[in-house]
């Protein structure tokens, strides 16, 4: 891991110079986050990538930033540095509505977590991104994946997870009836942010959301996959409200929708963080992993951390 002496240095290399002390948020799984001041006071988010290998996940990501940012009604960020070993921008207008304490662990919330407005902004926000044309994604080279082939590659994952590293019976009975029940899966698919929840959206004090960070994830999708982040920080009953709202607002929604996304918060973010852990770099992961897939953690496993 790069020290604050180490990040300076690479940001002066690409032109960026910084006052000298560097805030971390550790929550993001393949990119290290700081918070900056430039020479002049202007405050900068720094994105580090925590392994080799990312540049095609950083230019994917500078591509998707470019399609989205005419499209919605809230920021996006707009990199000025963008490089194998640091991408920077200038800091949004707002924090974000949820942050980590890497140190102490805590979890602290910029917004009231039952303002109505974060709601119907938030709501907004999916109907834009939703609203985006496949074809034009595409074109962007931005992926577009099937209803059909959504579901195939996640019964790919679940046997590629349960292979390397084991998955309870009760979870992969419950994956398979997921997979199997047509009344619940939507016939469509749109452009999904991919990885969408409070940790993720700048906020305003009232609750509004003013932007959006951390692309990295998206693709043209089933569009339960941004609700189910949803359900990360807060209630059913809230997400029941975010469908209404998405709804009311001019998003289309179908009758299985609300059970729907609860079993994928509940079945495919085990499985994508089981996938995520057999990265190379990312065993630390595994006895984690393990407890969200409902197996115990063994040494002597297949997959050991590194």
């Amino acid at each position: 891991m790069n020290s604050t002496h180490d990040i300076i240095a690479i940001a002066a290399r690409h032109g960026l110079l910084l006052n000298g002390k560097i805030q971390f948020n550790e929550m993001g799984l393949d990119f290290r986050v700081g918070f900056a001041s430039d020479s002049e006071g202007r405050s900068w988010v720094l994105r580090l990538p925590r392994r080799d290998g990312l540049q095609p996940v950083i230019e994917r990501e500078a591509r998707i930033l470019d399609f989205v940012r005419s499209r919605l009604p809230v920021q996006v960020p707009e990199w000025q540095i963008c490089e194998p070993d640091l991408v920077a921008y200038p800091l949004l207008t707002d924090p974000m509505a949820l942050t980590f304490d890497s140190d102490t662990y805590e979890v602290s919330w910029n917004i009231n977590q039952d303002s109505s407005l974060y709601i119907t902004s938030l709501a907004k926000v999916l109907v834009a991104l939703h609203a985006a044309p496949s074809d034009a994604a595409a074109a962007a080279g931005i992926p577009v994946h099937t209803p059909e082939q959504v579901r195939k590659q996640l019964h790919h994952d679940m046997q590629v997870v349960k292979r390397e590293i084991g998955i309870s019976p009760s979870l992969e009975d419950r994956c398979l009836r997921w997979l199997d029940n047509d009344t619940l899966w939507p016939d469509y698919s749109v452009l999904v942010h991919g990885d969408l929840y409070a940790g993720h959206v700048t906020a305003a004090s009232n609750g509004q959301i003013t932007g959006v960070i951390d692309w990295t994830e998206a693709v043209v999708s089933d569009p339960s996959i941004d609700f189910s982040g949803h359900l990360s920080a807060f209630s059913h009953e809230s997400l029941e409200q975010l469908i209404a709202a998405y709804e009311h607002a001019g998003g289309r929604v179908w009758p299985g929708m609300t059970e729907h996304i609860a079993e994928r918060h509940a079945i495919a973010s085990p499985i994508r963080y089981g996938l995520f852990a057999l990265t190379p770099g990312n065993g630390e992961h595994i006895a984690a992993v393990k407890s969200q897939l409902g197996v115990s953690f063994s040494y002597d496993s297949k997959v050991k951390p590194s």
